[in-house]
């Protein structure tokens, strides 16, 4: 199997798969450090989708997992399907679920999924009016891609209004309240097959302060979650979405992300994202014990009709994301890391200097996953194994789970 990205969602991903006894050769192109131990990487750059076709042809993959969102966008999956090679990501049109967020209200609108209220904004003037009308918390979100940066919510007007100005195109929303949950779902384009929920934490800062990241943390399952909140994220959302793209002629196959926010008025989602969610991914493919390679060839093929639902192992996991100084800024590179290659340290921003070492290439350098039997315990084992790993200007929040921990999330429905 080929796994096509870089970061900690594909080094997360090439460990399932090495893990799964149905899968005998795991690559990654281009991958990083950490990929090396569990796959072959290979020098090609993930958003060239004719090079990536090739060496999937070159390796007889019988699969092809297209990780990050910027070659899902950019067609990467569109040009492996056209080789002949079975791939899970969506195509280009299904993938503008993520890359226009302004697209992804369109669907919502139209296969009744229900959502903030938003406005789409092609003028300052526009982007005015939208925050008067909504009013503080203020939230705005850059249309396109962003790696996770492009929104900001707050109370400050001008700092609303500087973020706006620096987007080509803007989507204003009404802010909402209630806890935020992430869940992924498999889809074959026509058929969903949900996994567990997690919750991550996409502040810089402890108690959700400073400007949003790619996520700082996250964990797995929900002790606070309703009953059947999985269900009906699956009928309210998943499924209408799903449908409304195969009506449309853009089947949706691969994972579809859907954040949501369990508010006052009842579930609402957030965003679309058209891959695996990072840092989730981590601690949910912790716990998943249905083999990873069996049920992504599934969806890639069309046959997750029928398919069991997916296993899971008792407990907990969760993950805390050591970061790099300057993140979600301008971060430092080049920083030797001690305790990278331990257990359960997935590898994200690194890449190796000319001395062999590894060093830091990113933001978010490192994700730690813990386990334990309850969520208390995997807290603990996750910060345990933080405090072994270190590098210059290293940081990360020390509150992932803690209000999970402490019985302090509230669903008021």
């Amino acid at each position: 199997m080929l796994v096509v990205g870089n970061g900690g969602r594909e080094h997360a991903l090439a460990w399932a798969l090495s893990r799964d006894p149905g899968v005998a050769e795991v690559h990654i192109a281009p991958g990083n450090p950490g990929t090396a131990v569990v796959g072959t990487n290979h020098p090609v750059d993930p958003l060239d989708g004719s090079a990536v076709a090739a060496l999937a042809l070159q390796l007889q993959a019988d699969l092809v997992v297209v990780g990050p969102e910027a070659p899902l966008v950019a067609g990467v999956a569109d040009a492996v399907r056209q080789a002949g090679v079975p791939v899970f990501g969506p195509g280009a049109a299904a993938a503008r679920l993520e890359g226009s967020k302004a697209f992804a209200k369109e669907i919502m609108a139209a296969a009744g999924v229900p959502t903030a209220a938003a406005r789409v904004c092609s003028c300052m003037d526009d982007v005015v009016a939208a925050l008067d009308e909504f009013g503080p918390p203020y939230v705005v979100k850059d249309d396109g891609l962003a790696a996770g940066k492009g929104v900001i919510v707050t109370d400050d007007r001008d700092a609303a209004i500087i973020h706006a100005a620096s987007c080509r195109k803007v989507v204003v929303e009404e802010y909402l309240d209630g806890p935020e949950v992430s869940l992924f779902a498999l889809s074959d384009g026509h058929n969903v097959l949900p996994f567990e929920p997690a919750q991550d934490f996409k502040r810089v800062g402890d108690g959700d302060t400073g400007p949003n990241t790619g996520g700082m943390g996250a964990y797995t399952p929900l002790p606070w979650a309703p009953a059947g909140l999985t269900e009906q994220v699956v009928k309210d959302v998943v499924q209408p979405t799903i449908d409304e793209l195969a009506r449309r002629g853009t089947p949706f196959v691969g994972l579809l992300y859907t954040g949501l926010a369990l508010t006052s008025k009842g579930l609402r989602v957030v965003e679309f994202n058209a891959r695996f969610g990072d840092p989730e991914t981590q601690p949910l493919l912790s716990r998943l014990k249905t083999p990873l390679g069996e049920v992504l060839y599934a969806a890639a093929t069309g046959n997750l009709a029928g398919h069991a639902p997916l296993e899971w192992g008792s407990g907990a996991t969760c993950a805390v994301v050591v970061a790099a100084e300057g993140y979600p800024g301008a971060p430092r590179k080049g920083d030797v890391i001690s305790g990278g290659f331990a257990e359960r340290v997935i590898q994200a921003g690194t890449a190796l200097n000319d001395a062999g070492q590894l060093v830091t290439n990113g933001g978010r350098v490192l994700a730690v996953v813990g386990r334990g039997e309850t969520l208390a315990q995997a807290r603990q084992d996750a910060y345990e194994r933080v405090a072994g790993v270190d590098f210059e200007g290293a940081f990360h929040r020390g509150d992932i789970a803690l209000k999970a921990v402490n019985q302090e999330i509230a669903v008021n429905w």
